[in-house]
């Protein structure tokens, strides 16, 4: 049952799938929404600019029908009256065209936007096999695109037929009319019998969009196979970004052994933690902390600040407030520059006893910290208020 519910498409699409689905040009579009939206800018610019453009063609009509019997035979004069004729023709609906483009190109931005894909433009040999052919033809897809087809066309046969029905005696009252004022009437009763059939197929779009959008949505669906195999590629191998932590992780540690013997002084807990601290005069603004470690980590350090002669002393309060509050590299905390003056002065005064002779320094043995910067005290304190909670 697990291997089956793997293999059914019951995830939604992920954002890397309908971006790679864009890329190759695949995203949702209402041919019924074009159609319609096209339609309806059409009637209505018609609407608007229908008596301006009668009135530039009857002009056109009437100056190209009167011209003189000469201007007949002579060639050069009747093409350029005719190249002169098409250009106010081009003029007049050139409005109307304009308003045509610029819905065309806005329409898609209302279901996919607007979209360019080369990947789209590439020959796929794939669909010139006939037996695609035929398994499309009989798909459900062809199947509900038919039943579309066929809902589509009653429609609007229904719509044409109550609206010239209704609109039949007066369509047959236009032969009594004046000339000029029946051209007129019967171009307002063609246009408001297109605007009633346009609105059909705005019924037939706002049903339409919806299912694209859902076909869309169900033919990009996955398999939770897909979805994990898509977030190991997306954010790679959770294996291989262990190991690749792993090796950051030694790495990090290697530098940091590289900077033990440079350190003017490692605090011990003794055995828990060691955290090395370096300071140069003029150089830093306050001691910094070089490397830090616990368990095996520490035993090294100690080892390595054995081995190149760094002095090694046990605080183990300093320790513990260093090694929670300090990050590599880090200046130490201002609360803890008393503690650490101490453990240096007392470091430099034992470099120049090597190096000088005299009194050998005395180590000291109570580095006092502040309570709030010993993760024991904290540990200690909220146990505590634990308990008198209870």
């Amino acid at each position: 049952m697990a291997e089956e519910s793997d293999l059914e498409k019951t995830e939604s699409p992920s954002p890397r799938r309908l971006e790679k689905a864009r890329e190759e040009g695949n995203v949702p579009r209402s041919r019924e929404l074009a159609t319609c939206t096209i339609l309806l800018a059409g009637g209505a610019g018609m609407w608007v600019m229908g008596d301006g453009l009668m009135l530039k063609i009857r002009h056109m009509l009437s100056s190209s029908l009167a011209f003189e019997r000469s201007a007949a035979f002579d060639m050069p004069l009747l093409l350029t009256r005719i190249i002169a004729q098409v250009g106010d023709l081009a003029l007049a609906f050139a409005p109307l065209a304009i308003l045509l483009l610029v819905v065309a190109l806005a329409t898609p931005m209302l279901i996919g936007g607007w979209l360019f894909s080369t990947n789209a433009l590439m020959p796929d040999f794939g669909k010139l096999n006939p037996m695609s052919g035929l398994a499309n033809m009989f798909s459900i897809r062809a199947l509900v695109e038919l039943l579309k087809a066929i809902g589509k066309s009653a429609l609007i046969s229904v719509i044409a037929w109550m609206v010239v029905s209704n609109k039949l005696n007066t369509m047959l009252m236009l032969g009594m009319e004046p000339l000029k004022a029946g051209v007129a009437h019967m171009g307002d009763l063609m246009l408001a019998c297109f605007m009633w059939i346009v609105g059909g197929l705005v019924l037939i779009a706002c049903i339409d969009v919806p299912y694209q959008l859902w076909q869309y949505t169900q033919k990009l669906k996955m398999t939770r196979e897909e979805v994990r195999q898509e977030a190991k590629e997306s954010e790679g191998n959770p294996e291989i970004k262990a190991k690749i932590r792993a090796q950051q992780r030694e790495m990090a540690r290697r530098r940091m052994m590289t900077q033990v013997p440079t350190a003017d002084v490692v605090v011990t807990n003794p055995t828990h933690y060691a955290v090395a601290i370096k300071y140069v005069d003029g150089k830093m603004r306050a001691p910094q902390v070089v490397a830090k470690g616990m368990g095996e980590v520490a035993a090294r350090i100690r080892e390595l600040a054995t081995e190149n002669n760094v002095p090694l002393m046990e605080a183990p309060p300093l320790a513990r407030a260093l090694y929670k509050h300090t990050d590599l590299g880090d200046e130490i905390p201002q609360t803890l520059y008393i503690a650490v003056a101490e453990v240096l002065a007392y470091v430099f005064q034992l470099r120049a006893f090597r190096q000088n002779g005299g009194r050998q320094p005395e180590m000291p043995t109570n580095i006092e910290v502040p309570p709030e910067m010993d993760p024991n005290n904290q540990a200690q304190q909220t146990e505590t208020e634990s308990r008198s909670i209870q």
